[in-house]
């Protein structure tokens, strides 16, 4: 139910999507997974994945491809991170021609956060207070992106800073003592797998908050909807781009992708 658990069950996923592509583990790749416990171990752990022998770097997350790409500029990154614009932080030149060591699945979440605002406000109609839960570490994009959807619908947005898990009950206090009408559950690792945001439903639940979330497994673990790809489903496409950088093409000419499906719970 925790964070390794959780890594475990998606390096299954992802050693599954490699043998139906036609890739043999043990002959064609060695899978090694490392699992931070804070975002400060990731230099670190990145830095041993970088030796002679290893053929791409799997980066799940916005922390963990900074830490890949500060390490490596050679080693092909493949990046499962929805909290990034590629672009716009150098990451890559443009969608369709990377140019550089990292391709991989990211997500446009500023169109997005207006959507999540707009289901939240068809099932509480006159929302006019809501509490946005954002983990520092992602970066700034989504929070920037929710402040302005919410502003052009003359709803009034309260941050609610979540760097760890320990701090969720705070921050639900801060959002009851501001009379939150609803809560908006930004993208963060923090919150993709079960063990990570089964508490945010629960706290949800007990304060009363109509939420929404990215993710559909906030409505599955009691929060009131979940609107975005499944994290299972991301992993499969990550793992298509895997395949095709260990079969030899270069991240530079691998155009990045975004989620192909979509959930409503």
């Amino acid at each position: 139910t925790g964070p390794v658990a959780s890594a475990e069950l998606r390096a299954k996923l992802t050693r599954e999507d490699l043998a139906a592509g036609g890739l043999v583990e043990g002959k064609d790749y060695t899978l090694s997974m490392k699992v931070a416990g804070s975002n400060d171990e990731l230099p670190r752990l990145s830095g041993e994945l970088v030796r002679p022998g290893v053929a791409a770097i799997l980066a799940v997350g916005p922390a963990a491809l900074r830490a890949a790409r500060a390490t490596t500029a050679i080693l092909p990154i493949v990046a499962l991170d929805l909290e990034t614009d590629p672009v716009k932080t150098g990451m890559a030149a443009s969608l369709a021609h990377p140019g550089g060591n990292v391709t991989g699945l990211f997500f446009d979440f500023p169109e997005f956060s207006g959507k999540l605002l707009e289901l939240l406000n068809e099932a509480k109609p006159g929302l006019s207070r809501v509490a946005a839960l954002w983990d520092p570490n992602s970066g700034p994009v989504q929070i920037e992106a929710a402040r302005a959807s919410a502003a052009a619908r003359n709803i009034r947005l309260q941050t609610l800073e979540v760097g760890d898990l320990g701090k969720l009950p705070e921050a639900f206090a801060a959002a009851a003592a501001e009379r939150a009408e609803g809560l908006l559950v930004l993208s963060s690792p923090l919150f993709s797998s079960i063990s990570g945001i089964k508490p945010v439903a629960e706290l949800a639940a007990q304060h009363r908050l109509a939420g929404v979330s990215l993710f559909p497994e906030f409505a599955q673990s009691g929060g009131l909807m979940g609107y975005g790809p499944s994290v299972n489903d991301l992993y499969h496409q990550a793992s298509g781009l895997l395949a095709r950088v260990l079969r030899g093409d270069k991240p530079a000419d691998l155009p990045l992708e975004r989620p192909s499906r979509y959930r409503l719970t």
